[in-house]
């Protein structure tokens, strides 16, 4: 099932989300319904409160851009529970937008390499580490768990430039290919 994706503005966003355990109900239909979400709003990450649930929940999916990226298409990542224990000094800088904050692309600094732990789908436990573009992805979405949104990370000059756009966004005056809901 396809749902709605909240947009900025929605208090959701900006909770920090809890925990889940094993017995979360229906737990496997929400992931695949997130796959659905994303897929049919052309993404490669969704985090929970993105869909409206406060919980630590992201999927990531780098396999649309396996064409023009092999060494990454391949990236397919349920996360549950993550915490991000370690990040890299070294920072750079790449252009995302989010599916939350429809028509916004800007540059943000984040770190080359992180080291997460998390649960798949089936709680088993993991320890990874990714660097470069996966990193930015998966930090990009693990911020969605913290409450934050990459607009927070631009220079407060860019984000007096993009307030008329976020104005905007806040208002459900956005168009988008996919189900959105306004706060």
């Amino acid at each position: 099932m396809i749902l709605p994706i909240y947009t900025y503005g929605s208090a959701v966003l900006r909770k920090v989300a809890q925990p889940i355990q094993k017995d979360y109900p229906k737990l496997d239909e929400l992931i695949k319904n997130m796959h659905e979400t994303m897929y049919h709003a052309e993404g490669i990450g969704l985090a929970a409160p993105q869909i409206g649930l406060p919980i630590r929940l992201l999927i990531i999916d780098l396999e649309p851009l396996k064409e023009d990226n092999p060494e990454i298409g391949n990236f397919n990542k349920t996360m549950i529970n993550p915490t991000i224990i370690e990040f890299d000094d070294e920072k750079v800088a790449g252009e995302e937008g989010c599916l939350s904050i429809p028509g916004i692309h800007e540059n943000v600094l984040r770190a080359k390499r992180i080291k997460i732990k998390f649960l798949d789908q089936d709680f088993n436990e993991h320890t990874e580490v990714y660097d470069d573009f996966i990193a930015r992805v998966v930090q990009h979405e693990y911020d969605h768990l913290e409450g934050n949104l990459f607009t927070d990370k631009v220079s407060p000059i860019r984000r007096q430039l993009l307030k008329s756009k976020i104005t905007s966004i806040i208002k459900g005056k956005t168009a988008t290919s996919y189900k959105i809901k306004s706060a």
